[in-house]
């Protein structure tokens, strides 16, 4: 979808602390693990692998250890078609950037509600290489880029389809559709509200499911101002707000009441 006529303002991304935003990879993620990727030594020796891919189907992930070098784990997906906007496409790779180890295996690949996790095992081939004085070998890629700042970051995976966290697209006359990425968050366990006022459109998401690698569960907050809805008609009284969670991504229809909203069986009472 192209444009809309009226601006479309995303409150999130007004830093209200001089930290700026919680995480540049996604305005709306408030706690949790940041960053689109992280790879991490276990106590094990293996390596942990976390990537953000939202609204890629738990099943649509595929992933392969390259046969060559034997260093690096590709990954890639596609997500199902979205009649507003398209399709997104992934592919990356993650694994080793050294010379010692090599990947033997990928152990684990649970890929849930836009995340997707791997434990990969390794050998030491080249025993005479030393990186510390544990001779543990820490050297990982891609190196860990999660942080906090004021500007935000496309997603470096994505090779086809938008790149930020955030798709805004005008529903015929006076209504409109969101699509916000909120990584691990599910429309089941976890607590996800969306409510409307005089002119805007917020939201807030906790999930409550804490893999054993990851630091923390995660909590997504945002607010967008809608072209539609005034102080004298406030949007909660002339829109319908409708909503679902699918693959990590929160999809939110505004329409004017007396249409029928199609995405969900979700509804607000906003």
């Amino acid at each position: 979808m192209g444009e809309p006529n009226a601006k479309l303002l995303d409150l999130s991304r007004v830093p209200k602390v001089r930290e700026g935003f919680y995480a540049t990879n996604n305005q709306f993620q408030k706690e949790g693990p940041k960053g689109f990727i992280e790879v991490k030594v276990l106590e094990n020796d293996k390596l942990y692998v976390r990537v953000h891919l939202p609204g890629l189907p738990d099943d649509a992930v595929r992933v392969r250890v390259d046969s060559v070098r034997q260093k690096v784990v590709f990954f890639s997906g596609e997500t199902v078609i979205n009649k507003m906007e398209g399709v997104r496409e992934y592919s990356g790779t993650a694994g080793l950037g050294c010379d010692c180890c090599e990947i033997t295996g990928v152990d684990d690949v649970k890929m849930k509600d836009g995340v997707l996790r791997m434990i990969l095992s390794r050998v030491k081939v080249n025993k005479d290489a030393q990186h510390n004085n544990n001779n543990k070998c820490t050297l990982t890629v891609p190196p860990f880029t999660g942080q906090s700042g004021i500007r935000l970051e496309d997603h470096p995976y994505i090779v086809k389809g938008r790149k930020d966290a955030l798709f805004f697209a005008p529903i015929g006359e006076g209504g409109c559709f969101f699509a916000v990425d909120l990584p691990g968050a599910c429309g089941d366990d976890d607590v996800v509200e969306v409510s409307a006022d005089e002119d805007t459109v917020g939201f807030k998401a906790e999930v409550k499911n804490v893999c054993e690698n990851d630091e923390s569960a995660r909590t997504y907050l945002g607010s967008m101002k809608s072209p539609f809805g005034s102080s004298d008609q406030p949007l909660n009284t002339t829109h319908a707000i409708d909503w679902d969670v699918r693959f990590g991504v929160l999809m939110i229809l505004v329409i004017p009441l007396g249409d029928i909203p199609t995405i969900t069986n979700n509804n607000n009472d906003a």
